[in-house]
């Protein structure tokens, strides 16, 4: 086991993600009799064979430890239909008596341009940013149903990567243990954080009381002074027609707010769009989408994107009109946004992946997300891993360089949370 993975399980975070909980041992009639199989999809393209697999894909999730947007057909399935050129679908889904008891939701490029086989990776990695990715796995059938997903990678022996997984109580992290202990080699390396706020039984003035007194005040003034000057209108996009009016503002307030600052690349290109077209649709369809337009005298000036699932919010993006800039609208929109989350009863306001200093000014706590490698005992494994372990020691290097300059200075915003 390498000492990196080891030093993780050893210690965990003290805020793991809310759907994270200790493993019971499998009830037998949980999933029924007969051997455990695991299934390679390899097809995503016939929309019947998509709408049964997403019936069966959206019961798992639901009865898993790992129930996130970021893992539901919906949001993985549509980045596939736009991001996924250059994959080949390999999702592998187990099965005892024919009940679906374990998802990986994985691709594998294409060719071999190397002398080792092109690496397993979860859908959804790259662009989109999703976060709290991780293997699929029903609720009490964790040690059989990963036990046969760890046999049948075994067999495979094919390099695993696996990006943005929680760093506490993810799926991923027992089977990795499965596969070191039939001799693959793994990595983990913590390569994100995400702030989040406990809303859990909180009002909004509660909510107010325990911000920064700078902060706190700072919120105030902004709202009155808007409120003052202008018609505030704090909107939210409910209907397919109010959904494409917003969607396209939007885009156009978020690259307006990065046109300075040489643009973005989180909503870039036309495929990064298209993904975000279909998606919203879908995710208004299933009342999860929480669009937001804050129009002063009937002017979108700011946009907030983001969702309510299961009763986290999620922030994904915004964006707000330069010409604005000084009254401080994209702070008004996110405390705005956070009042509505608490008045719809959510139990925590996720920031999502980016240690930017405005987060830590909304948000007390924070999850690591890590990216974990997994090499098989075979020759080609080897020469993998030899070549990417000094690259990991270099990136490792740099980043305690850039922590020691700015550590100072960010001390502040990062000691607020636990």
């Amino acid at each position: 086991m390498s000492r990196g993975l080891e030093a993780a399980r050893a210690t965990p975070s003290p805020s793991p993600p809310p759907s994270a909980a200790p493993l019971s041992p499998p009830a037998a009639s949980a999933e029924g009799g007969g051997p455990w199989r695991v299934e390679r999809v390899e097809r995503l393209g016939a929309e019947a064979d998509l709408e049964r697999l997403r019936g069966e894909w959206n019961e798992l999730l639901a009865a898993s430890r790992a129930d996130t947007l970021f893992l539901t057909p919906e949001w993985l399935l549509t980045w596939w239909r736009h991001l996924g050129g250059g994959l080949e679908p390999a999702l592998l889904a187990v099965r005892r008596g024919g009940r679906l008891a374990a998802l990986a939701p994985l691709a594998v490029g294409r060719g071999r341009s190397r002398p080792w086989p092109p690496a397993l990776r979860f859908l959804g990695t790259g662009e989109v940013g999703s976060d709290y990715l991780d293997v699929v796995v029903r609720a009490g059938a964790e040690p059989e149903a990963l036990a046969a997903l760890a046999d049948h990678l075994d067999r495979e022996r094919r390099p695993v990567e696996l990006a943005q997984l929680p760093r506490v109580g993810s799926a991923a992290a027992l089977l990795a243990g499965m596969l070191e202990r039939r001799g693959w080699r793994a990595l983990e390396r913590v390569t994100g954080v995400c702030p989040w706020i406990d809303l859990a039984g909180r009002s909004w003035d509660d909510y107010l009381a325990e911000l920064g007194s700078s902060h706190r005040a700072n919120f105030r003034r902004r709202l009155r002074k808007l409120e003052r000057r202008f018609a505030v209108h704090f909107e939210r996009a409910d209907s397919p027609r109010e959904l494409e009016e917003a969607f396209e503002a939007f885009l156009r307030l978020h690259r307006a707010r990065w046109a300075g600052r040489g643009g973005s690349d989180a909503l870039d290109g036309s495929a990064v769009a298209g993904f975000h077209r279909e998606l919203t649709r879908r995710a208004l369809d299933r009342g999860w989408l929480r669009l937001y337009l804050l129009r002063l005298d009937d002017r979108p000036a700011a946009a907030l994107y983001g969702f309510l699932y299961r009763g986290r919010f999620l922030f994904y993006q915004s964006g707000f009109d330069p010409a604005f800039a000084e009254h401080g609208v994209g702070l008004v929109t996110m405390g705005l946004a956070i009042r509505e989350a608490i008045a719809e009863g959510a139990r925590e306001y996720d920031l999502l992946h980016g240690d930017e200093p405005y987060k830590f000014l909304w948000a007390g706590r924070r999850r690591e997300l890590v990216r974990l490698e997994l090499y098989p005992p075979t020759v080609a494994g080897g020469l993998r891993l030899g070549v990417r372990r000094p690259l990991r020691a270099a990136r490792s290097a740099a980043r305690r360089a850039l922590s020691t300059r700015l550590g100072s200075r960010l001390a502040p915003l990062f000691g607020r949370g636990g």
